[in-house]
């Protein structure tokens, strides 16, 4: 039975990846953007089947996530699986500057300050303000026959656990995220609504390419005993599998995707 699939931060790598499997599988997706409609148009073009659609609103605004969800749901006709991907990582460099990220002993307070906000009103206050509003949908409005009352699925990051030296608030955001997923896989249980996260390590996408072809390209791969680093489309099956039928019983689990590049 198709299912109605929200899947924010869609335009490009994971969640373009995770909207092409879905699709493939024979559900309906709405591909979510911040504003990159283009390109997120053009994923949905390539997209197998039918009734897919783009919506843009920026996570980090709580009144735009109403309408967000309003909007998935008239192209769905209800969101039977949330995807939680879209974040920020780092801020684009401060002109002369070739600093990425906010590392404490090179960052100014108001800088450090803005990144913390921007980060966490993204990464962790968004998907928290959208969970809200899908779950409640989700336990309002009966799903189709031989479907699931709900599935949400948070992409988290490794970072949560190993650290982030140069980009903290983003380390923060996705442990906050996965504490947050935790919580409402307990609250949700009750409405048979399961609540999962992914946790990847590095992932080549097209963000990362100039990171990996870098002479610290090969210390990247290292981290891993695989020698490599993870594909998009690992990091999407496991998603979809954490939204399917028979992955109820992981509801709560954190999934470590990180090729034994960080143990605990």
């Amino acid at each position: 039975m198709s299912r109605g699939v929200l899947v924010t931060g869609a335009s490009r790598g994971v969640g373009a990846e995770v909207a092409r499997v879905f699709a493939a599988a024979g559900d309906r997706v709405v591909l979510h953007c911040r504003g990159a409609v283009d390109r997120a148009e053009a994923v949905r073009r390539e997209l197998a089947g039918e009734g897919h659609g783009v919506v843009s609103a920026d996570l980090g605004d709580p009144a735009e996530i109403p309408s967000l969800v309003e909007k998935s749901a008239a192209v769905l006709g209800r969101i039977d699986v949330l995807v939680n991907n879209a974040a920020l990582y780092v801020d684009e460099p401060v002109a002369g500057s070739r600093r990425l990220g906010h590392p404490i002993t090179e960052t100014p307070y108001d800088e450090w300050v803005a990144a913390w906000r921007r980060t966490l009103a993204v990464n962790l206050e968004g998907a928290a303000h959208l969970t809200w509003c899908v779950a409640r949908q989700m336990i309002d409005q009966e799903p189709a026959d031989g479907v699931r009352r709900g599935a949400i699925v948070n992409v988290g990051s490794r970072g949560a656990y190993r650290g982030e030296p140069d980009v903290p608030a983003y380390g923060a955001s996705k442990a906050g995220l996965h504490a947050f997923g935790q919580s409402m896989a307990v609250a949700l249980a009750p409405h048979d609504i399961t609540v999962t996260s992914v946790a990847p390590g590095f992932i080549a996408t097209d963000m990362t390419a100039q990171i990996l072809d870098a002479p610290g390209g090969d210390a990247i791969r290292a981290q891993s005993p695989f020698g490599r680093v993870a594909t998009v489309e690992e990091v999407a099956a496991a998603v979809h599998w954490l939204a399917s039928a028979e992955a109820v019983w992981s509801s709560g689990a954190v999934l470590d995707l990180n090729g034994a590049s960080h143990l605990r």
